[in-house]
């Protein structure tokens, strides 16, 4: 297992913006202990149980990191994939790398006691997504035969939550009424 993944302990949400249609919108999140920088963990079944509990049809799933220092994205879970995607990312933006977001002399903003230096985390969120949409058909989750959804750790271990929102057309509707 590559991190303690577990769906939200709160109630789910779900509200209905528009009385008598059908459209339906579900909130719920996905709690997260990373274990390293850089890191890839599949979210695709936590996404696939939260679409399946929520009584959507026909709509779409949005998954959104909560965090600047990590990434939404969909690919393939592949190992050798993986590891080629964590050496692009490093060669892009090098952990050892100047960073000014680093430089505690000079930075003022955004500051908190305890800091750590993470410009490379910054620069590599910049490459990448916060945030995948994707269809859902019959609530079904529509991805391809190699698609997987993952969050990507990006700076170093540390609780994270995803958000997740699932829209559309609810499974059982009286379109009589």
């Amino acid at each position: 297992m590559l991190a303690a993944v577990k769906l939200a302990e709160r109630p789910r949400t779900q509200l209905s913006n528009r009385a008598g249609t059908g459209f339906q919108v579900w909130h719920d999140a996905i709690h997260l202990q990373t274990r390293e920088g850089l890191q890839f963990i599949d979210l695709t079944e936590e996404i696939s149980e939260i679409v399946a509990a929520s009584g959507i049809a026909n709509g779409i799933v949005n998954v959104q990191t909560r965090h600047t220092t990590t990434a939404v994205i969909v690919n393939e879970h592949e190992p050798l994939l993986l590891e080629d995607l964590k050496e692009t990312l490093e060669r892009l933006a090098p952990q050892q790398a100047y960073y000014r977001h680093n430089d505690f002399e000079i930075r003022t903003a955004n500051m908190t006691p305890d800091e750590s230096p993470n410009g490379h985390s910054h620069c590599r969120s910049l490459l990448l997504s916060s945030s995948a949409t994707l269809n859902i058909i019959d609530g079904t989750l529509q991805l391809g035969r190699w698609q997987s959804i993952f969050f990507i750790e990006l700076d170093h271990a540390r609780q994270r939550t995803v958000a997740v929102t699932v829209m559309g057309q609810a499974t059982e509707f009286d379109w009589a009424a």
